[in-house]
């Protein structure tokens, strides 16, 4: 045998060890990808509502860094050896994506070139257009709780203490979910005079989630002994752990206690009323969310005692006939946790066609509950009416619906306290496609 063909045997062998596994599992990998592609077209995940990861084709090199690196999975995939957005409507602002890729070729912005996202304008430092008036977590667009804390952190860092006057404070935080819990707790680090005002409790809009809602978060450290070493934990979980950090430190929390104008003077320090109190401080920390003001349906009835826009507890509404109207997670949680009720009749009404944007595992139980008979679905309805004992549905090309009712959930999203903002003197943009303000 010639020493030619020896080589050849050798490079066809080698191949058939290596290169053809490679190709093989890269093939299987890219036919996943496309699944997943198609499972987001099915679901709506293609259309991000906010923050989302967006390839600089240009410069992606095809590490797959940023594809292993994203704790949610299935957000970005690598096709024909370029990372590219598989499911966007998944991402809820981690970053790893962006400071894994090796040459800068993602970016984390909010919107699209064709709709539009409503965001206070913050600088880098979180510092709105007005000196001393800052914005941080979920009201300037990043959800994820593990952002809401650095977020808050550096915040707070920017800050030194002042010994001018004892009746103003240093900083006076607005909002005690886990942004304003962060920026209480690097005040206190950092021996700033501080207050926090929240309108509920500890925990802030986390106190409206359903019982034994699963909460996405990550893994980090918190002052103190505490630790959060899962991805998800229970409500009851995460807010016995906040509530121990507040026991801990000894956090001055002004619970149930609404703010209700924020003025600059011109003096330079802020005025800051509530439906309690009066306080003045040298910097405001705006930490009060997005979902605090539910958006409204304009109809008769809405304000009846039998509507409401949070399910704390199901349990409370076994053997009622209840309404949910919304298509998104929240509401599909709502109406599944509410099935699981003795004697509980529940219609999940929605203005679409079709539900978007949910997650495929409760997209699955959805399915599961409607076989069982235990969630009545009506697509294309419209509430016209919310009456004592009954409420009244339109439905597209056919005549209106009443059934018999005694309570009502709205999970119609939340909106961006404009008239607050414009009160306060924050300037808002309608953000298309534009980078975002996420922690370094």
């Amino acid at each position: 045998m010639s020493p030619t063909l020896i080589i050849w045997l050798v490079f066809v062998v080698l191949a058939f060890l290596f290169v053809v596994p490679y190709v093989r599992e890269l093939l299987n990998r890219e036919k996943e990808v496309l699944e997943a592609h198609a499972e987001s077209l099915e679901y709506g995940l293609y259309r991000p509502a906010s923050l989302h990861p967006v390839v600089n084709p240009d410069q992606c090199i095809g590490t797959g860094n940023c594809v292993e690196a994203c704790p949610e999975k299935d957000v970005l995939g690598l096709l024909s050896g370029q990372a590219t957005p598989v499911s966007p409507a998944r991402c809820i602002g981690h970053g790893l994506c962006e400071r894994s890729c090796p040459v800068n070729a993602i970016e984390l912005v909010f919107g699209t070139s064709r709709r539009g996202v409503d965001l206070p304008r913050i600088q880098e430092n979180f510092e709105t257009n007005v000196p001393g008036l800052f914005v941080v977590g979920e009201l300037g667009g990043m959800g994820l709780i593990r952002n809401a804390f650095e977020q808050g952190r550096q915040c707070i860092e920017g800050l030194q203490p002042s010994s001018k006057s004892v009746d103003v404070l240093d900083v006076l935080i607005v909002g005690c979910g886990p942004a304003g819990l962060s920026c209480a707790i690097q005040a206190v680090q950092k021996g700033l005079t501080y207050r926090v005002i929240e309108k509920d409790g500890v925990g802030g809009t986390v106190l409206n989630y359903p019982k034994k809602k699963l909460v996405m978060t990550e893994p980090m450290n918190l002052p103190g002994t505490f630790s959060m070493t899962k991805r998800e934990y229970a409500k009851e979980e995460l807010l016995t752990i906040w509530q121990g950090l507040v026991n801990e430190l000894k956090i001055n929390v002004n619970e149930e206690e609404i703010v209700l104008s924020v003025d600059k003077l011109a003096s330079g320090y802020f005025s800051v009323r509530t439906n309690k109190d009066k306080y003045a401080a040298r910097n405001v920390v705006l930490a009060i969310g997005r979902r605090g003001i539910p958006r409204k349906l304009q109809v008769p009835g809405e304000t009846r005692f039998k509507v409401a826009y949070a399910l704390k507890n199901a349990a409370d509404f076994a053997g009622d006939n209840v309404l949910v109207v919304g298509g998104g997670d929240s509401a599909v949680e709502a109406a599944l946790a509410l099935s699981e009720q003795p004697k509980t009749r529940v219609i999940l009404s929605y203005r679409k066609d079709a539900f978007f944007r949910i997650k495929p595992d409760n997209q699955f139980r959805l399915n599961k509950a409607i076989e069982k008979d235990l969630i009545q679905i009506l697509l294309n309805t419209n509430v016209l009416e919310i009456d004592t004992d009954t409420v009244t549905l339109s439905q597209e090309r056919e005549p209106n619906i009443s059934l018999r009712n005694d309570f009502v959930f709205i999970f119609a999203g939340g909106t961006l306290p404009t008239d607050f903002l414009a009160q306060c003197g924050i300037k808002i943009d309608t953000v298309f496609g534009a980078r975002s303000h996420s922690p370094k």
